[in-house]
């Protein structure tokens, strides 16, 4: 596939944006070698035997291939987003995130993390850094204290008056917060349904796995974010992406792009919505089957 890695993913229903480049790791070549090409080739064989196949979603953020995976499977059914439906108690705000937010101006802030699994590499870190910085966004960034380290020199004590770097953050409860603007980010699942949540547009790193195709979805399809240029942060891409969505009308458009899908997870969620009856249905088939 070398030199045809943009080529467009047109004969599957519902992926005529996604490119061969878009794809995780060992999809094409079938190298199982890695954890998660292992996982998928594994899943590939195991899912067309199941009595219901469920995942974490909702119809409405993508019917196409939602109707395709319901011709696939014996049952499929979209049963999120899950932290909608669990409705999990709110964190405890260890580093004071909500009040510093509270003090905050409407859609200004830019929320950083990377999940628990993945950090970008130190001249990542550095680039984001510097760009955070110039464009003086206010900033909250989950960050390890071990890779605080990697960070430019003076960058927290010149940075103390316009942000905070904190080791953990009660990520829902930001995503929700009036103040929050963008949401720089691994896209990996739960993060983007968070943020659609949280009607928050985003800024893609992807690193591995879902995380490309994610980030393809979020600028291509949906168009609630955008992907820095490469897969790779630099001080010029970061400073375009945070002017684009912060202060340009694209970003505005952005916005309406993803509380309109906020909406539509509400309403999937609520009574007698899609997801809400796909749960009872799974219920029911779960209680129902004879062990």
């Amino acid at each position: 596939m070398v030199g045809r890695e943009d080529e467009t993913i047109s004969l599957i229903q519902g992926m005529s944006k996604i490119r061969i480049c878009d794809l995780p790791e060992g999809v094409l070549f079938g190298n199982t070698e890695s954890f998660f090409s292992n996982m998928l080739h594994k899943m590939g064989k195991a899912l067309p035997q199941a009595a219901a196949v469920f995942i974490n979603s909702f119809e409405e953020l993508d019917p196409g291939t939602t109707k395709d995976l319901k011709s696939r499977f014996k049952i499929f059914l979209n049963i999120g987003p899950s932290h909608l439906i669990l409705s999990p108690p709110p964190m405890e705000d260890t580093y004071g995130c909500m009040t510093w937010l509270d003090k905050q101006k409407l859609a200004s802030v830019a929320y950083v993390s990377f999940g628990s699994v993945t950090t970008p590499p130190p001249h990542e870190l550095v680039a984001l850094a510097e760009a955070l910085e110039t464009s003086e966004t206010p900033f909250i960034w989950s960050l390890k204290d071990d890779s605080k380290v990697h960070l430019p020199h003076g960058f927290l004590d010149r940075t103390t008056s316009q942000g905070l770097v904190v080791p953990w953050s009660p990520q829902l409860e930001v995503l929700a917060h009036r103040a929050v603007g963008v949401f720089v980010t691994h896209c990996g699942w739960n993060s983007l349904l968070e943020s659609i949540a949280g009607g928050v547009p985003m800024i893609c790193r992807p690193f591995f796995g879902d995380q490309r195709l994610n980030g393809r979805m979020i600028e291509d399809v949906w168009e609630i974010g955008l992907k820095v240029e490469d897969g790779v942060f630099t001080k010029h891409e970061v400073l375009n992406s945070l002017n684009k969505i912060l202060s340009q009308e694209g970003g505005q458009k952005m916005r309406e792009n993803i509380r309109a899908l906020k909406q539509l997870a509400k309403k999937a969620i609520g009574p007698n919505g899609s997801s809400i009856n796909n749960f009872i249905a799974l219920s029911n088939l779960v209680f129902n089957t004879k062990i």
